[in-house]
């Protein structure tokens, strides 16, 4: 049975679009069919961060817009056999997307026997987001460990709770993932971010990964590759973590210490 997984958040640039591409990318790794689709009408990431930008010719809308089919929309990629990326559209606004649509390539998906379909949603609680969590079976919420991020989240938790088609049909609810990102241990030390157990407490909801903050993660979108595919970054291996929890194993988080200082820099402040 097909899966749907929502990964959203309520403020922008907290790293939807980079766990949508690992989170994809590591179910593909461990044998599932996976579909990676682009909810961010008129702006489209998906497709770069996946490195498949350049072999886009129909889109999510097209699709939608039975413009083609949704065949001829999914892009197979390259490193993963059962992996397929769904771009979105940069000229069409998000009204082009609609409920019935949506529902419909969802069901086509269903349908082909995809295991999993990870839905990347715009921020915030505009009409793309609103779709990109109204079918969802799983939510992963994307969040910085810092006040704002964390309460716009909140607003998200209640529309997960309230406006989705689990929620309107009574059918159980969302099953919700917290996943933080742009973690600094040395930070949370020293009192200038929040630690994981303040968000785990604020929101009511368990951390399912820890990614730490990373220069490679940045190094990794520009050259198109999902940073999960970087085994010796911290954050490709957080992002891995997080995946075999969401398939149930069970890991010890990491990378969630500040490292210890040595005799030397306790004595002279290096």
């Amino acid at each position: 049975m097909t899966e749907n997984i929502v990964v959203t958040s309520g403020k922008g640039g907290v790293g939807k679009t980079t766990t949508s591409a690992s989170i994809a990318v590591g179910l593909a790794r461990r044998g599932k069919k996976v579909a990676v689709i682009d909810f961010d009408v008129g702006l489209r990431n998906l497709d770069l961060i996946m490195g498949c930008e350049r072999r886009v010719v129909y889109d999510f809308v097209n699709v939608i817009h039975n413009e083609c089919t949704l065949k001829q929309a999914l892009i197979k990629d390259k490193r993963h056999e059962t992996l397929y990326v769904l771009a979105a559209s940069q000229t069409r606004d998000k009204d082009a997307l609609t409920q019935e649509g949506v529902q419909r390539v969802l069901d086509e998906l269903a349908a082909d026997e995809f295991d999993y379909v990870v839905c990347d949603s715009p921020a915030g609680i505009e009409k793309g987001a609103f779709l990109a969590m109204y079918f969802a079976d799983r939510a992963i919420v994307v969040v910085n460990p810092e006040v704002s991020s964390v309460r716009d989240s909140d607003r998200i938790l209640g529309l997960l709770s309230s406006k989705t088609r689990r929620a309107e049909q009574g059918n159980g609810k969302v099953q919700e993932h917290l996943l933080l990102t742009r973690y600094n241990p040395a930070r949370v030390a020293a009192g200038d971010m929040m630690s994981i157990a303040d968000v785990e407490e604020i929101l009511g909801i368990k951390v399912v990964g820890v990614i730490p903050e990373s220069e490679g993660v940045l190094a990794a979108s520009n050259s198109g590759v999902p940073v999960i595919l970087d085994e010796a970054s911290n954050a490709g291996q957080a992002y891995d973590d997080a995946v075999a929890r969401l398939l149930g194993d069970e890991r010890a988080l990491r990378f969630t210490e500040a490292p210890k200082k040595g005799f030397f820099s306790r004595v002279f402040g290096g």
